[in-house]
């Protein structure tokens, strides 16, 4: 999948961060990115400026960053954040990322 520049620089931080969580997968479908430990834990959807990412949850995670919320099981949400710039991927971003690896390993 051909990214814009500023996206690739965005994805190739956040997956540089995730692999310091441990073991991690990523596969490319036709218009995203699952990121998998044991079970897919985040989604990376690209833009042409940013890039949607998709954060795997026991409860729903409660933040304005938050744009879109959906329960997809009893136990599992999807919420969504979009990233703009370096500074997003940040100490709250990677804490939830955490926590979706540990749920989903």
């Amino acid at each position: 999948m051909e990214l814009t520049p500023e996206v690739n620089d965005l994805y190739r931080r956040l997956i540089s961060e995730l692999n310091k969580f441990g073991k991690i997968t990523v596969e490319e479908k036709k218009t995203s990115f699952h990121i998998k430990s044991g079970a897919a834990f985040a989604g990376v959807h690209p833009r042409k400026q940013y890039f949607i990412l998709n954060v795997v949850s026991a409860a729903p995670i409660k933040s304005a960053r938050v744009v879109e919320q959906a329960q997809v099981s009893a136990h599992r949400f999807h919420n969504r954040v979009k990233i703009e710039k370096a500074e997003d991927i940040n100490k709250e971003l990677l804490g939830w990322l955490k926590e979706a690896h540990k749920l989903t390993a």
